[in-house]
């Protein structure tokens, strides 16, 4: 990987959110459309999860997200944002706070 400065990574809006809705991609294997609370901002995310996460898991998790990524257009279905994920040998597993706290808060 190639290596960023301070003031590059600076740039990368990281904050807490809430999952208030989950629903498959109908037309995705993978996918699965997420509105999340960014604390007074609605946001909708797409993610790969569903074969770690089925939709109906999600409700009420906070977890963490990337928030200032452009929009994209996945299947059809506008992302506005990136959740923070890593993966192994058993699957997904989501990155999260270590307790239950505000949406929208930045990661610092």
């Amino acid at each position: 990987m190639e290596t960023i400065s301070f003031d590059e990574f600076k740039k990368i809006d990281i904050r807490t959110a809430t999952i208030v809705e989950a629903e498959d991609v109908p037309e995705s294997e993978k996918l699965v459309k997420l509105q999340v609370d960014l604390g007074g901002e609605t946001r909708q995310i797409i993610a790969g999860i569903k074969n770690s996460y089925p939709p109906e898991s999600l409700k009420g998790r906070n977890i963490i997200i990337v928030a200032n990524l452009a929009p994209r257009d996945l299947m059809g279905h506008k992302s506005e944002g990136m959740l923070l994920a890593t993966r192994d040998s058993s699957g997904i597993a989501l990155l999260a706070p270590d307790r239950d706290v505000s949406s929208g808060l930045p990661i610092t």
